[in-house]
């Protein structure tokens, strides 16, 4: 099969590049289509700051007939590669219909593009930008995606596969209803003895103190992330613009701080599933738009599920029970009257993390979804090896 190669430059094939999702998703009751300006955010200049290290670029590929068949993206981001120990790029927003040699055209495209800037790997399909969005393969668990994740066709993962992409690490998204009635009871109790000694608190956000906030938020991201390859520490502006990203739909009984005198050493950082209104919004987002997802938001109370963005307790003080106190401190708020919240997602955990995906299970939380990270070497003799486990 003849393609057309095609990178995406200007309205038209921008317009070309949203639409295919909607024909190939167009008879699956689960897909959700994105906000358009969700992922046209992620390759302009002017909104993403990770081309100010960085460079990206897409294409769609036409077939014969000149029916657009596939479509993808390549990126490079400096800052990530600094702490790695060879120079790795990433592909993302790629979408194809049934055919390997479309797949592998595509995928192509990315390795060569890559190639030539140096890189001796490339990840995908991941985002270009943060992990909390656009991250990892759909193989399992077909629901309705959360709000700035992908879904994805059950072929995808023999198309990459075949290819010769390699699973780098594994993606679990938890599911646990607003009900203290599957934690384990040793976890509620020690959340109930924190929650009797005053050196331990936990208190939810104030939209008045965003600024004190970003900074315990720097604090705890940075002593249980920031070590970590491919991650980096967070700094107070980037924290303060997520907030800030986050003030329009931001609810106070979703984002939990632990404090143990008054040092921060924890936090659940949640915001409503927006798909729940999105996906009656067909991927605008105009005015009128605007308007409708603030209303059923705030009036009609639309959203159901809390999503969790992330979760985390920095490592000397997991297992104390501290999970069990964020937890026990939104459920106390989103039984409150007027609270619409019936259930929890946590974005997802890396299996790389066993620590976190115990204290999820241990609240009760259940895998619902699982995404892959995958990672092609453009020298297949060499080996794959997954991230460093966090301890």
């Amino acid at each position: 099969m003849k393609f057309t190669i095609v990178e995406v430059n200007s309205p038209r094939t921008r317009k070309e590049f949203l639409a295919l999702p909607v024909r190939l998703y167009r008879d699956t009751p689960n897909w959700i289509r994105p906000l358009d300006n969700d992922i046209e955010n992620v390759f302009n200049p002017q909104k993403n700051k990770h081309f100010r290290n960085g460079e990206a670029i897409r294409w769609v590929i036409k077939d014969a007939e000149g029916t657009t068949v596939g479509r993808v993206a390549a990126f490079i981001d400096k800052n990530s590669n600094k702490n790695l120990n060879q120079p790795t790029g990433g592909m993302g927003f790629f979408e194809c219909i049934d055919n390997q040699e479309a797949a592998n055209t595509l995928f192509n495209l990315c390795k060569q593009w890559l190639q030539d800037r140096g890189m001796e790997a490339m990840d995908g399909p991941i985002n270009f930008g943060e992990r909390n969005q656009w991250w990892g393969l759909l193989v399992d668990g077909f629901h309705e995606p959360n709000y700035g994740m992908h879904y994805h066709h059950p072929y995808y993962k023999n198309l990459f596969e075949t290819y010769g992409f390699k699973v780098y690490f594994n993606q679990f998204t938890y599911h646990m209803p607003v009900s203290t009635k599957n934690v384990d009871p040793i976890i509620w109790e020690k959340a109930q003895r924190i929650a009797k000694n005053p050196e331990y608190s936990a208190v939810n956000i104030n939209r008045k103190e965003l600024v004190r906030f970003a900074e315990d938020f720097c604090e705890i991201y940075n002593k249980g992330w920031g070590r970590y390859a491919g991650v980096g520490k967070m700094r107070r502006p980037q924290a303060m613009a997520l907030l800030k990203t986050l003030k329009p739909i931001l609810d106070e009984k979703l984002m939990v701080f632990a404090y143990h005198n008054d040092e921060p050493i924890g936090f659940l950082i949640m915001i409503p599933d927006l798909n729940q209104i999105v996906k009656s919004l067909n991927g605008k987002f105009h005015l009128f738009a605007k308007l409708k997802l603030i209303y059923l938001l705030k009036v009609k109370k639309r959203c159901s599920k809390a999503l969790g963005l992330i979760f985390g307790i920095i490592p000397q003080y997991q297992g104390k029970g501290v999970d069990g106190a964020l937890i026990k401190q939104f459920e106390s708020q989103a039984n409150s009257k007027g609270s619409p919240y019936t259930d929890i997602e946590l974005n997802w955990i890396g299996d790389f993390n066993p620590a976190m995906r115990k204290i999820a299970e241990k609240l009760g939380a259940k895998v619902l979804k699982t995404h892959v990270t995958y990672r092609y070497m453009f020298d297949q003799s060499k080996e794959v090896i997954p991230p460093r486990r966090v301890s």
